[in-house]
């Protein structure tokens, strides 16, 4: 999708599409198509298309850059309001995860009610008769002295797994603009029920459908199979969880900012954000003289020009002059800090900041980052830490892999492969790595972000070398030249080690979330991975593969003989404990492949 439409909110696109009739709703997938053509002009906060050939205009009104009401989106065709257009548009443009009003418990209720199906009477409490759409699971009474999720939460998790059940048994190609229309309406209800980690895993769950269904070049299957699992997975415990476990899966809506005093920061490297979302900017990554990390972000509703752009705006803290290329190589001195549990830095009003001497990364402060044990790296990580990894390695060769090359590494004796960080053509990522693969050389530090992976594996962001300006590079945003590196070497030896076939669990996950329960129940000879699962001692994962399959497959039939609906309910919990289940398999390998 080409179009460079301002984000719009969840309950926008949910009203916009309930409000259609049904035969504009089978429509609605080819309206959205035929925008992504249409020209568009921008004039503040407002977004004008023009939507067919006789010039009727649809205007987008998104002060602060979302669209917030279902009147800021009016189309001038004849048949406004009730036209396809201003439905179209707000499905092809970017989801809006913004924190909703405080609700009474009367209105989340009341926006739970119909999110079944946009714009008919059935409900969550009522299904539709033959439905076998899958409903929370009754919890058991819990202690007293636990809180335990309220009734409008209950309800508002089983829609949101109503709702992620259809667009897993449906596929990618089923998952169209109505049906992502009942996610946004799930949650938007789960976000006034007060479920915000349930509405953000929706909405990027939404985001990756509609970048798949777009063709989009950044998509990754394994960003889909993340966001459904999530979604599921909270939905799922919601209604039965208690305590701090409720807590954690109910999420907050924003990062509170607490006061930290003086800080003295060096710059470590800077790196662009392009979500697809529709936001885009960039993190500035800065560490203190005890070598803990806090970032300056600047990211706003935009593409990929403004994600390009972003590294020569003046950072946004105090009055300083630093763009965030500069503060990737100089420091800061702030005063009145603020900052999130995440570390972000706050830009209030009261806080100042002035540009300050910077520090290599082989000397001190920013030395001891890369003194820290890789396993315990990893370990921090694993365990809910940041994911970046201050590394030693030795450049030693390009392997070919499907999602692009990866550069291979020796990572003080373990085998390691370096990945682009992120695939837009825009930024320099994949580029970079390319000219780094064949450049090999001597010893480098790099930081990098951590994939789970049954090998050591993660996502290349900045390196230091010695024949480049500054002696670092930050791989999202220096593109590099011919020139800038040496002539190849020789390519020195990296030994592979043997992986359990833990992928044809993970295969099966995947095609799931991409096809549907339907690609899983083509008959065949389903039993050879099951049974090679077990040789390599993998029973569990034999046994929730075999699972899966059979969930896929089995339909009944009633008293005449005909096909009753499918089990979607018993699929989706199939599929969440099989992906669940390889993600902690995945994290064990991991932290075994690194040493851990």
């Amino acid at each position: 999708m080409s179009l460079e439409l301002p984000a719009v909110a969840p309950a926008v696109t949910a009203e916009l599409v309930a409000a259609l009739s049904p035969r504009l709703r089978k429509r609605l997938d080819a309206g959205v198509a035929k925008l992504a053509g249409r020209p568009v002009v921008r004039d503040g906060d407002t977004v004008r298309v023009t939507v067919d050939d006789e010039g009727s205009e649809l205007e987008l009104h998104a002060p602060g850059g979302v669209v917030a009401g279902t009147a800021a989106i009016r189309c001038g065709c004849l048949l406004s309001p009730d036209c396809l257009h201003r439905a179209a548009a707000a499905s092809a443009a970017p989801v809006a995860d913004a924190p909703a009003p405080a609700p009474t418990a009367d209105a989340a209720v009341a926006a739970v009610a119909a999110v079944a199906v946009p714009g008919s009477p059935e409900t969550l409490d009522e299904p539709a008769s033959g439905s076998t759409a899958p409903t929370a699971p009754a919890p058991a009474p819990p202690p007293a002295s636990e809180e335990s999720a309220t009734h409008p939460q209950r309800v508002a998790a089983g829609a949101v797994l109503a709702a992620a059940a259809a667009v897993l048994d449906a596929g990618t190609d089923g998952s169209g603009a109505v049906l992502q229309a009942e996610l946004l309406h799930a949650a938007h209800a789960a976000r006034l029920a007060g479920l915000p980690r349930a509405a953000t895993a929706v909405v990027s769950v939404v985001t990756a459908l509609r970048a798949v269904r777009a063709a989009d070049p950044a998509f990754r299957l394994a960003e889909l199979v993340a966001a459904l699992s999530e979604t599921l997975y909270v939905a799922h415990r919601v209604p039965s969880a208690t305590g701090p476990e409720l807590t954690g899966l109910r999420g907050t809506v924003r990062q509170p900012y607490t006061p930290d005093g003086s800080l003295r920061l060096y710059g470590l490297f800077s790196e662009p954000v392009l979500t697809a979302s529709g936001y885009a900017g960039a993190v500035t990554w800065t560490a203190d003289a005890e070598g803990r990390l806090y970032t300056v972000s600047d990211v706003a509703p935009g593409g990929a020009g403004r994600a390009v752009g972003a590294a020569d705006r003046a950072v946004r803290i105090g009055d300083t002059a630093l763009t965030h290329r500069e503060l990737a190589r100089a420091g800061l001195a702030v005063s009145g800090a603020t900052v999130s549990a995440t570390g972000r830095l706050g830009a209030g009003a009261g806080v100042r900041a002035v540009r300050a001497s910077g520090a290599g990364w082989r000397a001190e402060p920013l030395d001891r980052l890369w003194t820290v044990p890789v396993a315990e790296q990893v370990g921090r990580a694993q365990s809910g830490g940041h994911d970046l990894l201050f590394l030693e390695v030795t450049p030693a060769g390009v392997a070919r892999e499907a999602a692009g090359d990866a550069l291979l590494a020796d990572c003080g004796g373990v085998p390691l492969r370096l990945t682009a960080a992120h695939d837009h053509p825009a930024l320099p990522h994949r580029d970079n790595l390319r000219l780094l693969s064949a450049a090999r050389g001597g010893r480098l530090r790099v930081v990098a972000r951590l994939v789970s992976a049954p090998h050591a594996r993660a996502q290349l962001l900045a390196t230091e070398h010695p024949t480049i300006a500054g002696n670092r590079v930050d791989v999202g945003l220096d593109r590099l030249q011919h020139a800038d590196l040496p002539a190849p070497a020789a390519a020195s030896a990296v030994p592979t080690a043997e992986e359990a076939p833990l992928h044809l669990l993970r295969r099966r996950v995947e095609q799931a979330a991409a096809g549907g329960r339907r690609v899983l129940a083509f008959p065949g000879n389903t039993t050879a991975d099951v049974h090679r699962l077990h040789r390599h001692g993998l029973a569990t994962a034999g046994d929730v593969l075999d699972e899966l399959l059979a969930a896929a497959a089995e339909r009944s039939r009633d008293a005449f003989g005909r096909l009753l609906p499918a089990d979607t309910g018993r699929f989706a919990r199939a599929w969440l404990t099989a992906a669940r289940y390889a993600d902690e398999v995945d994290r064990v390998l991991c932290a075994a492949a690194w040493g851990g």
